[in-house]
């Protein structure tokens, strides 16, 4: 059993609301659950970012201030399958630029998947895999004076809230240097009819994304959820930009983890918070790196200027 995993849903349960980590997930089925979800018709998001990669690459390149014949390194933070990422890759090699791409994750399947692909797509990108928690990784990067541009991608910024996302993105200047580049890729706040739907697809798939973290209880906490009675609940507020899901009890209901050793009670109605995706604007990223170390250099837009990929300056 993973007792982190169990520590932290109770911790979740126990809280008035309640809530649930949203890593959690990303288990084997979460996993293929999600790349269902970023395939959907209503998942906007990683069509635009890859919009951006495919279409304004050189737009990208020039905004890294990188020159052919001096070195840098290419990290990426949570690489995933490097769709995106390969658009980019391609033209740094092709065009002979000289440097080394750093993938890194917390899952080392991830990484071995991603690094044969690329030996396959992009056989002489120079590729050193780093599996683990980003800024331990990082630090062990850090005593490397070479020019750095991190990449953080996907607007996965957007699962944390704003006080946290600076705290983040502090912490990410401590292990780089100046002049050093932090790309950061998020979704822009837009209309409900096109934010909505990409967290409620009309297939039902990010409604079983969500309650798989029930299903993840049950089976690795021996728990007793009724699935049956319990709904995926997603709301968003274009005012505020962000976007909440939730798992909603459709019944007064008891719930018996053993594995925790406890009985939680659900009212009718009643929700446990799941996660939250943040819309941005300028204003906002101009507040969230206000206490940084980092400088806002420009912004790229995607074709419906639904999304943008903010270049930071490590100052």
């Amino acid at each position: 059993m993973n007792n982190i995993f169990k520590k932290e849903v109770q911790q979740g349960l126990d809280s008035t609301p309640k809530k649930l980590p949203s890593k959690y997930f990303y288990d084997k089925i979460g996993d293929a659950l999600f790349v269902k979800i970023m395939n959907s018709p209503e998942y906007y998001l990683t069509r635009c970012e890859f919009d951006i990669f495919k279409n304004k690459t050189h737009e990208l390149i020039n905004s890294f201030d990188i020159q052919k014949d001096s070195y840098f390194e290419l990290i990426e933070l949570g690489a995933g399958d490097g769709l995106k990422t390969k658009e980019l890759l391609k033209v740094l090699v092709n065009e002979n630029y000289n440097f080394d791409y750093f993938p890194i994750d917390i899952s080392s399947n991830a990484l071995s998947l991603l690094k044969e692909n690329l030996k396959s797509e992009i056989p002489k990108l120079s590729i050193k895999t780093l599996q683990g928690d980003y800024f331990k990784v990082l630090d062990t990067l850090k005593t490397s004076k070479n020019p750095k541009i991190i990449l953080f991608l996907g607007s996965n910024i957007g699962n944390m809230n704003d006080e946290l996302a600076s705290k983040f993105i502090y912490n990410l200047g401590d292990n780089l240097n100046s002049g050093d580049k932090l790309l950061l890729g998020v979704d822009l706040i837009k209309s409900e009819e096109i934010v909505g739907p990409a967290y409620n697809d009309s297939q039902g798939i990010t409604a079983k994304f969500n309650m798989n973290l029930l299903d993840r209880i049950n089976k690795e906490l021996e728990a007793n959820f009724n699935i049956n009675q319990f709904k995926h609940h997603p709301e968003y507020n274009e005012e505020e930009g962000i976007a909440k899901s939730f798992i909603m009890s459709t019944a007064d209901q008891s719930v018996e983890i053993k594995a925790i050793g406890k009985k939680y009670h659900f009212k009718k109605g009643e929700k446990i918070h799941t996660e939250i995706s943040r819309k941005y604007n300028d204003d906002l990223i101009k507040k969230i790196i206000s206490k940084t170390d980092f400088s806002l250099k420009t912004k790229i837009l995607d074709s419906k200027a639904y999304f943008a990929d903010y270049v930071l300056n490590r100052n």
